[in-house]
């Protein structure tokens, strides 16, 4: 079945002209016909652009012009990635017709590659959340149990993958939206050093947390999303000019000498099933000649109300864009600007989008400012020299992705404080700006998928995918039935 194939796979059946881009295009296509009306996967398909960009790289193939092995593979774009021409919402009624006039960097590089776009995927709502209830195109729906939640705030892009509905996809992890819902539904996600690639086009919540990464099925298959949207941005002060040394052959999976930390504090709350699975993977690291010592990142415990705040106050000066007038969505009746403002923000903005607004002014308001965001700032000093000692007496970090793996629809979204609190885990790389990994390494008994996360150094890529790599061949494959 051509949507059980990974993207290498695809490339090496296109290049010996065993497929065409139409048959793939076309297949992924009936699998959301057929799918995406129960999981919510997507808000965006246009099967006719795509037929037509299939057409257009099979002709490019047959003239031998392929601009990359991987050209006439189609991939699904998360919904706050600008892709010209293509409505990008960011699952927003603010947004809900917003056609940017531009590509976002990592699309542009994507289609260098002839990559085609397959579709823009739900999230929540200006990546505002952990489950992906917050959409205002409603939630999407984990693949393993429809009861449950896919995670967030890549949610759509996780179910798409994991569901067989795209080969891989690209999200963006503000604070862990693409390692938890790579954890909750089974499949690779990971997120770069910050700066590793170029934020443009990506429509900002907290810009100096985000960035945009990858979902796949194979540590493999994300090496190449990630190596293909890498690079240097002139149009992104934050984009660091570095070489890209973690494509597939690069990985070479061994971890011979590999200094491996265990930080206890990521397995405080934990539940007992993922504390195991995890433990045990560690153990055949170390039998395949890792060095594993326990380490400490004491500061852990102040991650989400230092993330809290810094990204609430980013988010407060990002979206004081959306007024009416310059972007979103405009009201009937307005008599006055003031008008225009209220109604834009009431009618536009769901309840979580308005409270981390609300919130984020506070923090940076005349009085509050010391007291809450600078304080904040000083806490992700704190985090980052934490992360810094651990890095010079280790190679990488491997913890839980999440607590527990995930949830019902609607168990948490009535409180936000337990809601923000299921990010414990994957907050602080944000905060510090290095890599992290999630790789799928078991279910737990409900049948539900366990995420393994490994953290590293800034622009230590390579050694995070060659160790999930090794965990890879480790694991059976986790596929849901559906």
């Amino acid at each position: 079945m051509i949507t059980d194939k990974t993207i290498s796979s695809l490339s090496e059946m296109l290049e010996k002209k065993e497929i065409s881009s139409r048959e793939i295009c076309q297949a992924y296509l009936k699998r959301i016909s057929d799918l995406n009306g129960r999981l919510n996967a997507y808000i965006t398909v246009d099967p006719g652009m795509l037929m037509v960009e299939a057409g257009i790289s099979d002709e490019r193939r047959s003239s031998g012009k392929q601009l990359s092995r991987y050209d006439g593979i189609p991939i699904a774009v998360k919904d706050n990635i600008s892709t010209k021409g293509v409505k990008t919402t960011c699952a927003s009624r603010i947004l809900s017709n917003f056609v940017p006039p531009y590509d976002a960097h990592s699309y542009e590089q994507m289609k260098s590659r002839g990559f085609l776009l397959l579709g823009k995927t739900n999230m929540d709502e200006f990546a505002m959340g952990s489950t992906t209830e917050t959409s205002y195109f409603g939630p999407s729906k984990n693949p393993f149990n429809t009861d449950r939640v896919p995670g967030g705030s890549s949610g759509g892009s996780a179910v798409a993958v994991s569901s067989g509905m795209a080969p891989g996809a690209l999200g963006s992890d503000t604070g862990g939206s693409i390692r938890q819902p790579a954890a909750f539904c089974g499949v690779v996600g990971i997120k770069p050093t910050y700066g590793r690639v170029s934020r443009y086009g990506l429509v900002a919540y907290a810009s100096s947390l985000d960035q945009i990464g990858a979902f796949a099925t194979t540590v493999g298959d994300a090496a190449v999303l990630l190596s293909t949207i890498s690079g240097h941005d002139v149009r992104d002060t934050t984009s660091i000019d570095r070489e890209v040394d973690f494509r597939p052959g690069d990985l070479s999976g061994d971890v011979s000498g590999v200094r491996i930390g265990v930080p206890e504090e990521y397995f405080e709350g934990v539940s007992e099933e993922i504390a195991a699975v995890i433990k045990n993977k560690i153990s055949l690291l170390e039998k395949s000649g890792a060095v594993v010592e326990k380490i400490s990142l004491k500061y852990t415990e102040y991650a989400i109300p230092v993330y809290y705040l810094i990204a609430t106050a980013e988010a407060s000066s990002n979206l004081a864009r959306y007024d009416g007038v310059r972007y979103g969505l405009r009201p009937e009746g307005i008599n006055n600007l003031s008008d225009l403002y209220l109604k834009s923000r009431s009618e536009g903005f769901g309840r979580e989008v308005k409270r981390r607004i609300i919130l984020g002014t506070f923090s940076l308001s005349s009085g509050y400012y010391d007291a809450y965001y600078m304080k904040a700032l000083k806490g992700r000093t704190l985090i980052i020299r934490d992360f810094q000692d651990a890095f010079s007496k280790v190679d990488a970090i491997i913890s839980p992705v999440t607590t527990t793996t995930a949830f019902k629809i609607g168990e948490m979204i009535s409180d936000p404080l337990q809601m923000y609190m299921s990010d414990i885990l994957t907050i602080s790389t944000n905060l510090a700006g290095i890599p992290g990994i999630s790789v799928p390494v078991g279910v737990d008994g409900k049948g539900m998928p366990i995420g393994l996360q490994i953290m590293g150094d800034h622009f230590r890529e390579k050694t995070i995918l060659s160790l999930a790599a090794n965990v890879e061949k480790t694991c059976e494959k986790i596929k849901p039935e559906i």
